[in-house]
Order: structure tokens, then sequence, then C-alpha cells
């Protein structure tokens, strides 16, 4: 089993930043995609950011395009998302996502149900 483990969500104001942090844990996992979801309220669960199994590619959501960053540590075993500009539609709980295996399509990358390892959650609150 892997764990996955987030942190760094907090209340901000509109235009503030936050990086948030997911840390792995457990079984040693290779080739295995990187992802961050948000879920808003009422909202469906929804691709923020994935890196690709080979480290080759990294895909962001339209929405957060230019204000957010996937990054890792490879050493600690944790990848981060830089979230800079924030808005209120930037509202959620994000989760910290893993999938084993050799696939970058974004087809298969960017649904939640293809990912086999997640985080608890982290809620993010962007006040105006």
């Amino acid at each position: 089993q892997v764990q996955l483990v987030e942190s760094g969500g907090r209340l901000v104001q509109v235009g503030d930043a936050l990086r948030l942090s997911c840390v792995a844990s457990g079984r040693m996992i290779s080739r295995f995609a990187r992802a961050w979801f948000r879920q808003a309220p009422g909202k469906e669960r929804e691709l923020v950011a994935v890196l690709t199994w080979d480290n080759q590619q990294t895909y962001y959501a339209d929405s957060v395009k230019g204000r957010f960053t996937l990054s890792r540590d490879n050493p600690k075993n944790t990848i981060y998302l830089q979230m800079n500009s924030l808005t209120p539609e930037d509202t959620a709980v994000y989760y910290c996502a893993a999938r084993e295996g050799r696939l970058s399509s974004l087809g298969v990358l960017g649904s939640a149900s293809r990912y086999e390892y997640w985080g608890q959650g982290t809620q993010v609150t962007v006040s105006s």
C-alpha cells in the first residue's frame, strides 16, 4: 500500500499564494503518474495538474494555467502545487493522487477514477 498525505491548505485572500505538499510513504512505487485534483462544493472532482510517469510532461487545467505549478522533490517523495493569484473559484478540497503504469494519455490521467492512491484532502478557501 501507498499512503499519500497532503498539507498546506488554509484560508487566504484573493491574490494570495499557497504551496500544497503531498508526501508519499509505504511501498516504494515507480512508473507512476502524480496528480493534483480538487473538488469544490457541489461540483465534480476535477484534474488540476498531473506529471506523467516518465516525468516528461506536465498537464494543467485551463483554469489554472499560468498560475499553478506542479513540482517534485524525489529524495523526499514529495510533490508540490504552487498556487499563485488565487481567486474564489479556486476554493476546494485539494487531493493528491498517484497512478501506477506507463500510460501518459490525458484521457486516462485526467480521470479521477483511474487513480489508485489518494490522500485525504486539504481545504483551500479563498475569500474576497
